[in-house]
Order: C-alpha cells, then sequence, then structure tokens
C-alpha cells in the first residue's frame, strides 16, 4: 500500500507540473495567431499536454482507490483533488464543442490553485467513519463534485468576458471589483504557499487555554499573528500572538482558524503587489490585451451552456442523492446542517440565475457577474462550510 500512495503522489505532482506547462502552452497560442502554422501546433501541444495531464490525474485517482479500498473522496484532500480533476474533465469537453483557448487560459491556474490548496491538508488514508460505509459516498460525492465542476467553467467564461467588455482605462467601481476577484484568487495562492511552506519547516506552536472550565492544549501550524483569547504560549521560542483574538469568537479552533485567514490575505496581498510591481498595471489591465480576438457572445454561450449543464447535474447530486443518503444515515430526508443549507443556497441561486438568464433576458455583463457570485458561493461552501462551521459533514 505504501508504494502506491508514493506513486500516486507523484502522479498528482506530474499532472500538477502538466497543467502548468498547458497554461504556458495555451498562454503561447493567444500570443502566436499571427503564425497560423506555429500557432496550430502549439494549440495541439496545448490541448494534448491538458489531456495527458487529465489521464495522468486520473491515475492517481485510480491507485490512491486501489491503495485505500474505497473512492478517494471522503476527506478534504480527497474531495478537493477530485474536483479540480473533474474542473478539467469539465473544460476540455466544453473546449471541444466551443473551440476557444482563452478557457484554457484561465480554467488551467485555477485548478492548479485547487490542487495546491489540497495539497496543504493531510494525505494520510484513514478509515471511514460509519456514516462514509456506503456506496453512496461514490453517487453523491462524485456527483457533486462533477456538477461544481461544470459550473465553475461559467466563472471561467465570466470572467474573461468581464475583463475583455468592461473598460480599464479608469480604475471605477466594477473594475475595482474585478480586482478584487483577482486578489481572492492570490489569496487563496498565499493560503495554499503559506500553510504549504511551514508544513514543510515542521513548524509547529502549542498554545494552553481555558475552555468550558477545562484546560486544552490548541496547535499552531503558522506563526500566531492572532492568538487565542487568554492563550498561554506553552512551546519555547515561537510567536505568541502578536493580537489577542477577540472574546467573542468562540470555539477551540476559531483563533486558529482565523489566523490562518489573516496569513493567506498578507501573504496574498504580498503576491499581488510583486504582480503589479512587475506588470506596472492593474492585472485585468494586463490581461485585457491578450482578449482582443476574444468572442464576447461565444463567452456568453458558454457561460450560459456551463449551467445549464452544471444545474442539473448539481441538483441530482447536492439534493436527491444527498437527500437518498442522508435518510439512510441519519434517518431523516433535509435538516439544517450547515453543509445542506449551504447546498440549497447554491441550488436556489443557480435557479435564479437561469430564471433571469430566460425570462428577464440577463445575457452579457449580467450573466457574467452571476456565474462569479455563482462560483464565490461554491469557493465558500467548499472551505468556509467545511472548514469552520461545524456539523454533520464536519468529518470531511
Amino acid at each position: 500500500m505504501e508504494d502506491l500512495l508514493f506513486w500516486s503522489s507523484v502522479l498528482l505532482y506530474a499532472a500538477f507540473v502538466l497543467y502548468f506547462i498547458s497554461t504556458v502552452l495555451f498562454a503561447a497560442t493567444i500570443k502566436d495567431k499571427r503564425h497560423e502554422k506555429k500557432f496550430t501546433k502549439l494549440h495541439l501541444l496545448a490541448l494534448s499536454t491538458t489531456i495527458i495531464g487529465f489521464l495522468t490525474q486520473l491515475s492517481y485517482f485510480i491507485t490512491r482507490w486501489i491503495a485505500s479500498g474505497h473512492a478517494p473522496v471522503s476527506n478534504m484532500f480527497e474531495f478537493v483533488t477530485f474536483f479540480s480533476m473533474m474542473l478539467v474533465l469539465a473544460f476540455v469537453i466544453l473546449y471541444f464543442i466551443y473551440r476557444i483557448e482563452m478557457l484554457g487560459l484561465f480554467a488551467l491556474p485555477v485548478t492548479l490553485v485547487i490542487i495546491g490548496y489540497a495539497s496543504v491538508f493531510p494525505q494520510e488514508i484513514s478509515p471511514l467513519v460509519p456514516s462514509l460505509k456506503s456506496h453512496w459516498l461514490y453517487i453523491h460525492v462524485t456527483t457533486v463534485a462533477l456538477g461544481e465542476a461544470i459550473l465553475a467553467v461559467s466563472f471561467v467564461a465570466g470572467i474573461i468576458y468581464l475583463i475583455k467588455q468592461i473598460s480599464q482605462e479608469r480604475l471605477t467601481g466594477r473594475n475595482f471589483l474585478l480586482e478584487v476577484i483577482i486578489y481572492s484568487i492570490f489569496s487563496a495562492i498565499g493560503f495554499a504557499v503559506i500553510s504549504w511552506g511551514f508544513t514543510l519547516a515542521d513548524y509547529s506552536a502549542t498554545f494552553e487555554l481555558e475552555v468550558d472550565e477545562q484546560q486544552v492544549e490548541m496547535e499552531y501550524t503558522l506563526p500566531a499573528i492572532i492568538g487565542p483569547y487568554n492563550g498561554t504560549l506553552i512551546t519555547e521560542n515561537k510567536m505568541d500572538g502578536i493580537i489577542p483574538a477577540p472574546e467573542w469568537l468562540h470555539g477551540v479552533e476559531a483563533s486558529k482558524k482565523l489566523n490562518t485567514l489573516v496569513w493567506s490575505l498578507l501573504v496574498g496581498l504580498v503576491l499581488y503587489g510583486i504582480t503589479l510591481l512587475i506588470l506596472k498595471k492593474r492585472v485585468a489591465k494586463a490581461i485585457q490585451p491578450l482578449l482582443n480576438k476574444a468572442n464576447p457572445e461565444l463567452l456568453d454561450e458558454v457561460c450560459y451552456r456551463a449551467v445549464a449543464i452544471g444545474f442539473p447535474v448539481f441538483t441530482l447530486g447536492g439534493l436527491i442523492f444527498a437527500a437518498i443518503w442522508a435518510q439512510e444515515a441519519w434517518n431523516r430526508y433535509w435538516g439544517w446542517d450547515p453543509k445542506e443549507v449551504w447546498a440549497l443556497i447554491t441550488w436556489f441561486f443557480y435557479a435564479i440565475f437561469l430564471h433571469l438568464r430566460l425570462t428577464r433576458g440577463w445575457h452579457g455583463e449580467k450573466s457574467a457577474w452571476l456565474a462569479v457570485v455563482g462560483f464565490a458561493i461554491i469557493m465558500f461552501n467548499l472551505i468556509v462550510v467545511n472548514l469552520v462551521l461545524a456539523g454533520l459533514h464536519s468529518y470531511a
């Protein structure tokens, strides 16, 4: 089993490298369209590398499945890597339908960020908790991941549309929102970078604090910018918290999570600032000239079609299959668990998206902004609901 786990990790790393190469190649296809033969070769090479990367990641998935004895979607590391694989699959399928190279230039970097995010979670194989020992684990989780991945492509098409269509000459409210979205991506990268770096450095600091009149210990894996409220550092030569967490922030892990968020925002700000210094202009403004030949109508069509396909898939996995499994595991079809609530919010949002699109004529920029907000809801569900809000799904 150890050998299989080793090779599964190697395959995932290889897929990451291949996706990075594909991103560079897709960028080259956009810049070299003046030379048709060279463009065609680069285009085929970029697409081929992406498909090879997907097959490599699929091999990682199969290898880990054999090693664990169950579908590797039972914890955060496994689910997030599977979600990234489904995002690449959704991109490849929609690419073959619409032939938009720019989708690859944006979808693959998002995939890289998601894999980087997954890498900070424990990668060991653990026995399944009783509620996960069901065939619905494979059916429900994989269907949800596929549906959300297809919906994520609508975000990719939407963000390309917005960067191309919104004037970047002056900093307006819409441009500012675009930069906030781009900065949030840098913050996600910052989270992966800082977590990965201190994990490799084997950083650990232990605090002692009182919770419900009991003394408990809490381990920080990042230096404590935000220390626990009334916590005492018991590890020598470590940061004891520049700022104490507010008293109203309850939960043993709450201050640790807030500290991680602060680190992610700060490192994201540094990375974003370095990028601005290199580009000497706003990121969206620097990207816009690369999108001159993008067809706005086609991007708008992809944005809509991705939702039209992804919404019923998400409905099937996130509501119907989830309710059946909930009845089997907890003897009720629906509860107000945070994960269930946010799945319902996601469903309602995309239902409203389709309603506004089909009955109110919300095309173009309005539709693109909705796609961006929808993806933000998906990521909130993936990150905050899974890691911060306690519930029946907290085993993930």
